[in-house]
């Protein structure tokens, strides 16, 4: 790779992309206006649906857990469900096998579900948690930046290279000494630290004027910013290296992401969804990108946590690369 073709080749793109007011503009206006619209519109302290944690064995004898109006979730790890209790996420936790409860005591769902509780005759061992609640907005910023990432990375790469090749542009550069690799490379970088620098400043923007929870490390969310970029910018290069109809990208590039927006968790959790959905929606990088950005904002999860879905995205990245490396042409 020749250091001076591939700089140029970054130098002119970025330049491009800068010009663009128009396109600069929508990619940090509209994640911004979605962010505020449902901070206003989905928080509430009202909630009719009280959320009960269980772990243990389950037995359908006990009159509480035929109450009706809760939903009764399970849970595998008594420190995670605690954690949950802790922000609001869950309104008590049951520990069925060691007969213990615990509740957030400025919790007034909490409180009531104490009460039903006792009058069961089911009361046991008494916890305590204090936190403070996991809003709607706090839950779904990360998935409406990871939407925000996916639109900008297929069509800023896919549409582009497509339109490039549609109006003659890689023609020309296919008779100079540039390689397919420096130019890849050289849009596959322009397209990343645009994205993340606009992405860090809608998330700056928006966090002054909603106040997002995070309990994890700003760096551990950058590189999920960043690996989660890496592997939709892939994606688009698969698009782009050989078609020439820019209708027709427009459509491939939409068929690949709606169905990503709607299955990958970005609106609306998939917990309770056919088994076979679930599993559909981990072959998706913006599921691995969404779910590791809120494990680090909402459960302060670190490296360790996180690790299986940095490795999809990273192993992603590069499967998507070569694929579009292999399969690209200039005209």
């Amino acid at each position: 790779m020749n250091p001076r073709r591939f700089l140029a080749v970054l130098t002119a793109r970025n330049r491009e992309f800068m010009r663009d007011r128009m396109a600069l503009s929508w990619n940090i206006v509209l994640p911004v206006l979605i962010v505020i619209g449902f901070a206003f519109a989905f928080t509430s302290n009202d909630n009719d649906l009280f959320k009960v944690g269980v772990h243990g064995t389950v037995e359908q004898s006990r009159p509480f857990l035929a109450t009706k109006h809760i939903r009764f979730i399970p849970i595998d790890d008594i420190k995670t469900g605690v954690s949950k209790v802790q922000r609001h996420q869950l309104d008590m936790l049951l520990d069925l096998d060691q007969g213990s409860y615990w509740i957030n005591d400025t919790s007034a769902n909490g409180y009531i579900l104490e009460q039903l509780l006792q009058a069961s005759g089911e009361a046991s061992n008494r916890q305590t948690v204090s936190g403070a609640a996991i809003r709607y907005v706090d839950w779904l910023i990360p998935g409406v930046l990871g939407m925000n990432v996916m639109f900008s990375s297929l069509f800023g790469v896919g549409y582009v290279i497509v339109r490039y090749r549609k109006n003659g542009v890689l023609k020309r550069l296919m008779a100079t000494p540039l390689t397919p690799l420096e130019f890849l490379s050289a849009q596959v970088l322009s397209r990343l630290w645009l994205i993340v620098l606009v992405t860090m400043l809608v998330y700056a923007g928006t966090n002054l004027l909603v106040g997002f929870r995070m309990y994890g490390s700003y760096l551990t969310l950058l590189l999920v910013l960043v690996l989660g970029t890496l592997s939709m910018i892939s994606l688009g290069l698969i698009v782009a290296a050989r078609m020439t109809n820019e209708e027709a990208a427009n459509g491939l590039l939409n068929l690949i992401s709606w169905p990503m927006m709607l299955l990958s968790g970005v609106w609306f959790s998939l917990e309770g969804s056919p088994a076979i959905v679930q599993q559909a929606a981990q072959l998706l990088p913006l599921t691995h990108l969404t779910e590791a950005a809120r494990a680090v904002m909402i459960d302060g999860a670190g490296l360790a946590q996180i690790g299986w879905h940095l490795a999809v995205l990273l192993g992603m990245s590069g499967l998507f690369l070569f694929i579009g490396a292999k399969t690209f042409r200039w005209e």
